[in-house]
């Protein structure tokens, strides 16, 4: 393969039409990652952990009646993240956004899908009795949503943690001929993100220019399961996971939404080793903004667009980890 040529900024925005809001709490060490489209876009989930925590995500499926989302929301804080989500709906439906199930006075209906980490054990303050921060994160990151943001301790990443490393947020993006594909991911996996007993990160091989430090594995590499997992430490589920989206601007229905997503997990495991264990939550959301028209043969094409979407997680989530170790 020829080198991979990232979009102008290696970032999920590169798609055209996205934004990002963030926010976070320092004293909690937590936040909230918001992306918000120009206009309704098309959305599939996959989910492949064990410990998921998520909003809305059967609304995705082939049988229901929604195909297009609002917003989605990526938080810390476990089951009281899913607040953010409730926070950026009645933001969202204030501005007259959403789906009309039936003319005014009827409210709108934003769709706002979510999933959540656990950052709860990572040292922050976390007594906020019956007013957890997430309502007010979940607004202040959508009313900051733009083209650029930052990585590492930023938003959803704030308080991750990647095996016994700091974890983060981190973002690429790969164009694929006409087409632009981005990833953005929360990183806070159970396993290690780096090759045992080396500071080489697995996704070394996806790297470009650099984007995480430039590491490479010693000559006399030889695998061994790695040592430097949260495994040891873990004795109950749900405390840790990866989430994120991948996007596009090709045209992709739901069908090939949900092959997009399938094969951008893949970018987990190319990052992470383990992964997708029963102690993670791993949830993808894939959008499209379906700006270009998918071009024939569309089978070879939507193959092309999830190998790159699988190579721009996995550098998201060593990118996301190198910077918030800098």
């Amino acid at each position: 393969m020829s080198k991979i040529q990232t979009g102008r900024q290696n970032l999920l925005t590169d798609v055209a039409g996205l934004k990002i809001g963030q926010a976070h709490d320092e004293r909690v060490r937590t936040g909230v990652t918001v992306l918000l489209p120009d206009e309704p876009m098309k959305c599939a989930v996959d989910v492949r952990g064990g410990g998921p925590g998520t909003r809305e995500t059967d609304a995705l499926g082939d049988s229901g009646l929604i195909d297009r989302v609002h917003a989605i929301v990526l938080s810390g804080g476990s089951v009281y993240g899913l607040d953010a989500a409730s926070s950026v709906t009645a933001e969202l439906g204030a501005r007259g956004i959403g789906f009309s199930a039936a003319p005014p006075p009827v409210p709108v209906s934003p769709i706002v899908p979510a999933a959540i980490l656990f950052d709860n054990a990572n040292g922050g303050n976390k007594d906020w009795g019956i007013e957890p921060p997430f309502t007010e994160l979940g607004r202040e990151a959508l009313n900051s949503s733009k083209q650029s943001f930052a990585l590492g301790n930023a938003g959803a990443g704030f308080g991750a943690t990647a095996g016994v490393y700091n974890g983060g947020l981190g973002s690429a993006s790969e164009k694929v001929g006409n087409y632009t594909v981005g990833a953005l991911i929360a990183a806070n996996p159970i396993g290690s993100p780096y090759m045992p007993d080396t500071n080489c990160f697995w996704a070394w091989p996806f790297e470009v220019d650099g984007e995480y430090g430039g590491k490479r594995p010693p000559e006399n590499f030889r695998f061994k399961p790695p040592t430097d997992s949260k495994l040891a430490f873990m004795k109950s589920p749900g405390a840790s996971t990866m989430i994120g989206f991948v996007a596009t601007d090709a045209d992709l229905d739901l069908r090939a939404l949900n092959r997009l997503a399938a094969m951008a997990h893949d970018g987990m495991a190319l990052a992470v080793q383990p992964s997708h264990t029963p102690l993670d939550g791993d949830t993808l959301f894939a959008v499209s903004t379906g700006a270009k028209p998918l071009k024939e043969p569309a089978p070879v094409n939507l193959a092309e667009l999830g190998a790159a979407a699988a190579r721009c997680v996995a550098r998201s989530i060593a990118r996301g980890i190198y910077e918030a170790s800098k």
